[in-house]
């Protein structure tokens, strides 16, 4: 069982910036393929990033390619989302997810395994 908790949330003005942490218990954090994902209020929740087990394959939604940034700490259990250039439409729950997989090719076509609560992230104009 793996249990993830997202941080790092909050308001932020368009053109701002934010750092999303996912802290993840259990020892096999660094085998796990992890993701972030994202709901905006009405909306299905969508794919944002993810990465590879050993943080040496990243994957992106091509909209936010060169804004966002996904990354690992093994060694902490920690996986972050850096976001740039904040828009209003970056609005939404984000949440993030672990898969059994070592890598995300099989762990998007089998979905991921364990889910946070979602941390709250609000861009205004």
């Amino acid at each position: 069982q793996v249990q993830l908790v997202e941080s790092g949330g909050g308001l932020v003005q368009a053109g701002g910036s934010l750092r999303l942490s996912c802290a993840a218990s259990g020892r096999t954090f660094s085998s796990y393929a992890m993701g972030w994902f994202r709901q905006a209020p009405g909306k299905d929740r969508k794919f944002v990033a993810a990465i590879n087990w050993s943080g040496g394959s990243t994957y992106y939604a091509d909209s936010l390619k060169g804004r966002f940034t996904i990354y690992r700490d093994n060694a902490n259990n920690t996986v972050y989302l850096q976001m740039n250039i904040l828009k209003p439409e970056d609005t939404a729950v984000y949440y993030c997810a672990a898969s059994a997989y070592s890598d995300y090719v099989e762990a998007s076509y089998y979905g991921m395994d364990y889910w946070g609560k979602g941390t709250l992230v609000t861009v205004s104009s």
